[in-house]
């Protein structure tokens, strides 16, 4: 079984996810990085030369062809706008929705124009987490509220989580 997570840029995902990794002896696969070795660019550049949409695709091209088991994968805080590779992608796992509030994604985020994140024209960060929101609820089996949690809480409360659904 894989372990699928999901939430905003800032959540978390990328830096628990290889502990929760390391904590359960499995492999661990972050969805960014393995767009930008395959494109040879940073996110940013690909979304600011190709456009969003060529962006979204190349991310639900990326997700579809993860053939992995036993992993777990971070995914970028907008894989959960093609429901094709979320439904995928939790055939083979469970989905972990790393909640944070707004202050402290916010907080966290110091780069939103340089990170890579999918923010269209005239959105807010605000905007982004609110239109997120019930994505990421729609397709997690367990939610792990990391609100004011340090990284090494914040796996704790992953692995007591995904230990439950198994």
């Amino acid at each position: 079984m894989n372990i699928i997570l999901v939430g905003m840029p800032g959540a978390g995902k990328s830096t628990v996810g290889v502990l929760v990794a390391k904590a359960l002896g499995m492999d661990f696969i972050d969805t960014d990085i393995l767009i930008q070795q395959r494109e040879g660019r940073l996110l940013q550049e690909i979304i600011d030369d190709d456009g969003i949409e060529t962006f979204l695709k190349m991310e639900e091209k990326a997700l579809l062809s993860l053939k992995c088991r036993n992993s777990v994968i971070a995914t970028g805080g907008s894989a959960v706008y093609s429901d094709k590779a979320m439904r995928a992608l939790r055939k083979d796992g469970v989905c972990v929705y790393l909640r944070l509030g707004y202050d402290e994604i916010e907080r966290r985020l110091k780069n939103i124009r340089t990170r890579g994140i999918v923010i269209k024209g005239g959105q807010t960060l605000k905007d982004v987490y609110d239109e997120r929101l019930p994505l990421y609820l729609k397709y997690s089996d367990v939610e792990a509220d990391c609100s004011g949690l340090d990284v090494e809480q914040s796996v704790g409360l992953i692995l007591a989580a995904v230990s439950e659904k198994k």
